[in-house]
C-alpha cells in the first residue's frame, strides 16, 4: 500500500510528443524533497517508499514522479531518450517550490545533474545514490559486443539480459545518440549547491569508480562520498535506507 494519496498528471510536451506524467506529492515544510528514479524504476520501489514515510514522519514536502513508459505514466518505454526524460523531470520539479532538494537514484543522479543545469535558482541540495551519468556512452557501450552495436544501429533496439526484468531491457539507437548529446562527464561539473553522492562498492551496474569520476568532476561544489562496502546497486536493505534518510535529513 503506498503511502501517498492517488497520483496526480501532468502533461509534458506538445502535439505527438505529447505524454502524461503521473506524480504524487505531499505537503509539508521545504525545501520540498524530489524523488528522481532510475532507469526502468517506478516511483513505488523501495527506497522511494521509504523516504515516502520518512516524510510523512518529519513533516517534510515530498514529490514523486514517474518518467514516460515507467509505472502509472503514459508512453511507451521505448521511444524514453534521456532528453526527454529530463524534460519531464524538470516539469515536475518546476512543481515542487523554490530551491528543493534533488534525490536522484542510478540514472535519475544524471536526470538530477540535467535538470539543475536548468534550473533558475540551484537546488539545496543533491543525493545522489549509485550515480550513472553518461551511463550510455560510459557504462553500455563500451561493454556491448561489436555484433551488439551493430544491432542497434542497424536495427534500432536491442534487448538487454536483466537481473531485474525477466523480459529484459530494450536498449535504442535513440537512447543512445541522445545520451551523447547530453553528457555531463566531459568537463566541469556544475551544480551550484552541496552532493552527497552513496555508492556502493559491490555495485555490478554502476562501478564505485564511475561516483568517485562525478566526485571529481564536481570541483567547485562541496562534495560527500559515502561509499558501503558490501553496498549492491540498489542500496535498499534496512541499513542502507536508514543511512539514505540520515543523509537526506542532514543535507536539508
Amino acid at each position: 500500500m503506498t503511502s501517498l494519496p492517488d497520483p496526480s498528471y501532468l502533461t509534458v510536451g506538445t502535439g505527438p510528443a505529447a505524454r502524461r506524467i503521473s506524480w504524487r506529492r505531499i505537503e509539508g515544510r521545504g525545501p520540498a524533497i524530489v524523488w528522481l528514479g532510475g532507469f526502468k524504476s517506478d516511483m513505488k520501489g523501495t527506497k522511494a517508499e521509504a523516504l515516502s514515510a520518512f516524510a510523512a514522519r518529519t513533516g517534510r514536502a515530498f514529490l514523486r514522479f514517474d518518467y514516460s513508459g515507467h509505472g502509472e505514466s503514459d508512453g511507451d518505454f521505448e521511444e524514453g531518450t534521456i532528453s526527454r526524460w529530463a524534460e519531464e523531470a524538470a516539469a515536475v520539479v518546476a512543481l515542487a517550490g523554490p530551491r528543493p532538494i534533488l534525490v536522484g537514484s542510478s540514472m535519475g543522479g544524471w536526470i538530477s545533474l540535467l535538470v539543475a543545469r536548468a534550473m533558475a535558482a540551484p537546488p539545496t541540495a543533491m543525493v545522489l545514490i549509485a550515480p550513472a551519468p553518461d551511463f550510455t556512452e560510459a557504462l553500455m557501450w563500451p561493454a556491448f559486443s561489436e555484433e551488439v552495436r551493430q544491432t542497434i544501429m542497424t536495427e534500432g533496439r536491442w534487448v538487454r539480459p536483466s537481473a531485474y526484468d525477466e523480459g529484459g531491457y530494450p536498449i535504442t539507437r535513440a537512447l543512445i545518440e541522445d545520451g551523447r548529446r547530453n553528457l555531463v562527464l566531459t568537463g566541469l561539473v556544475e551544480t551550484g549547491c552541496p552532493v552527497h553522492i552513496l555508492q556502493g562498492m559491490e555495485d555490478p551496474d554502476v562501478p564505485w569508480r564511475h561516483a568517485m569520476l562525478l566526485a571529481e568532476k564536481i570541483a567547485r561544489d562541496d562534495v560527500v562520498v559515502t561509499l558501503v562496502k558490501d553496498g549492491d546497486h540498489r542500496l535498499s536493505r534496512p541499513e542502507d535506507i536508514a543511512r539514505l534518510e540520515e543523509i537526506v535529513a542532514a543535507v536539508g
